[in-house]
């Protein structure tokens, strides 16, 4: 994906995150048109997820003469600065006092499911012999919050377009079959309505997916499996952290897209924001993460995506065998 001179001496000027040229102002405007016709089919087709349409727009345009046009090719500095602005803006969906609310037990069963898929994933991944990357992505997207931890922990591991793609499809197909497969299973273990909750928030991958397996559970299910998955959710900043220092190059610094996150997670339990606010920032979160996921799909060809790895399969398998095996065990014990 090619830039031109002056854009290439802005981002290295300011960093990956840095301001967005003139000339970059219409493939923002597109980028941002798309991730507004994602969000719009998705509210309908609630099993689709906005970032994964916008991935898949792009890739469909990345694979016509369309790729060619300059508005395409301009693509790359926006994607950087639409994904950071996003994951950061995510640290405003986090209350840290409704966190505190799910007491020592919900933290336990968050901070153990956390550590031990994203842990288990990437030591199986390495025995797969799959590229570093790639099981980054895997780890981080099965273990936190999905396509949105994807996208964070994407730029930190330089991932390619192709391996940010599978990855987000995969999480993608298994979270939705959790949706229906966590409240049935919570059924048929004679779990209460809260463990189930539990079960849901610390094991299902996106945020969406586990609002509608929570709406599967019980009237009263939805708040506390997502105060569960917002925990995780709040795992996304150390993760990224680590992810960053396991790859070549990268300096221990931490991002700067990081540190908005945790700032946003201040704000946000400072209880200041008005519900009108949050609602906006929350439809601006989404945006800006389907216009990053946009970009990225511009660097995919389908030849290289399709077929899917089987061990790519065996991964993601194991990633979600792991984030509910572990979870439903501490349910079982700690609730």
């Amino acid at each position: 994906m090619s830039s031109s001179p002056r854009t290439r001496r802005l981002r290295a000027a300011w960093g990956a995150a840095g301001p967005v040229a003139p000339e970059s102002i219409a493939p923002a405007v597109v980028a941002g048109g798309v991730a507004v016709a994602a969000m719009t089919v998705s509210a309908h087709v609630l099993a689709l997820s906005p970032l994964l349409l916008a991935l898949l727009a792009g890739a469909v345009v990345a694979n016509t003469p369309a790729a060619r046009h300059r508005v395409v090719a301009e693509q790359a500095a926006v994607t950087k600065l639409m994904l950071r602005l996003g994951v950061a803006l995510l640290g405003l969906h986090v209350v840290t006092a409704d966190l505190a609310s799910v007491g020592v037990q919900g933290a336990v069963v968050v901070l153990a499911t956390v550590v031990a898929t994203y842990a288990g994933t990437t030591w199986l991944g390495r025995r797969l012999g799959l590229d570093h990357d790639f099981v980054t992505l895997v780890a981080a997207g099965f273990s936190i919050c999905g396509a949105a931890a994807i996208a964070g922990v994407s730029d930190a591991v330089r991932a390619r377009e192709r391996h940010v793609a599978i990855a987000v499809a995969l999480v993608t197909v298994f979270g939705s079959v959790m949706i229906i497969a966590i409240p049935a299973a919570g059924h048929g273990l004679g779990l209460t309505a809260d463990q189930t909750s539990v079960w849901a928030g610390a094991s299902i991958h996106e945020v969406a997916q586990v609002a509608a397996a929570a709406s599967l559970i019980s009237g009263g299910a939805v708040a506390l499996a997502m105060t569960i998955k917002l925990g995780r959710v709040l795992m996304l900043a150390p993760v990224c952290v680590v992810a960053g220092r396991g790859t070549p190059g990268r300096t221990r610094l931490v991002p700067g897209f990081v540190v908005g996150f945790v700032l946003a997670v201040a704000v946000r339990s400072t209880g200041l924001l008005p519900d009108a606010a949050l609602e906006v920032t929350d439809l601006a979160t989404t945006a800006l993460l389907a216009a990053g996921m946009f970009g990225l799909g511009l660097g995919i060809r389908v030849a290289e995506l399709w077929p899917v790895p089987v061990r790519a399969l065996v991964l993601a398998t194991a990633a979600t065998t792991i984030a509910a095996g572990t979870s439903l065990t501490l349910v079982a014990v700690l609730l």
